[in-house]
């Protein structure tokens, strides 16, 4: 059994190269996680459904241009970002947490898995002045108060099939939040991309801005 099995059976198309990388974070995440926390330590045995392909979730909702700019806010010890920098390398992902030590481990994680389209911030993201095609989120904070956050750097130059915005990975019921942000957004079940039952009150929530 090969220790990325899910993630091959819901993408079955991996170039060699990027089964290399998903088999490397699936041990550098247990070991990073050892010295730093970034994931439960009861979960980390769940890695691969309840955290990457969690993250790769997005990879089935968007298939970013090569050549977009995406941003991972509050990205932890790198998820999101880090599994869809793996998915799309010909897209560029910046990182951006506050706590110093998560965005060590996911600096760390990155090396390991030799990705060269990853930057990192530590900080605020009042700090960051760029502009990105789009912003993801895990688990955060709600909708609305994301994106008065980053509003600010959501380019206007659209290059994808979907208007430029934010997409978020929620849990449970989310419709009070959602019906508080823009018009124009949707929430979809991940239970519709992958069958394991951890994804069953799974949703991404996506919000043009």
């Amino acid at each position: 059994m090969t220790k990325i099995q899910l993630i091959e059976k819901y993408f079955p198309h991996l170039s060699e190269r990027q089964k290399e990388q998903f088999g490397i974070m699936m041990d550098a995440y247990p070991e990073w996680n050892e010295k730093i926390n970034v994931i439960s330590r009861k979960d980390i045995e769940n890695l691969e459904c309840n955290h990457i392909l969690h993250s790769l979730a997005i990879a089935r909702f968007i298939k970013f241009t090569p050549g977009t700019h995406v941003m991972d806010l509050g990205c932890g010890g790198g998820l999101p970002g880090l599994p869809l920098a793996i998915m799309f390398p010909e897209v560029r992902f910046h990182l951006i947490d506050r706590t110093g030590k998560k965005i060590h481990v996911a600096q760390e994680v990155a090396k390991a898995c030799g990705l060269d389209n990853v930057t990192f911030q530590h900080g605020d993201v009042a700090e960051c002045k760029e502009k990105f095609d789009f912003v993801v989120s895990r688990a955060v904070m709600p909708q609305p108060d994301l994106i008065k956050l980053c509003k600010k750097n959501i380019s206007h130059e659209q290059k994808n099939g979907l208007p430029n915005g934010l997409i978020t990975l929620k849990g449970g019921d989310i419709s009070g939040e959602m019906r508080n942000t823009h018009k124009g957004g949707e929430t979809v079940n991940i239970s519709q991309y992958f069958d394991e039952p951890f994804f069953k009150t799974k949703k991404i929530a996506y919000t043009p801005i």
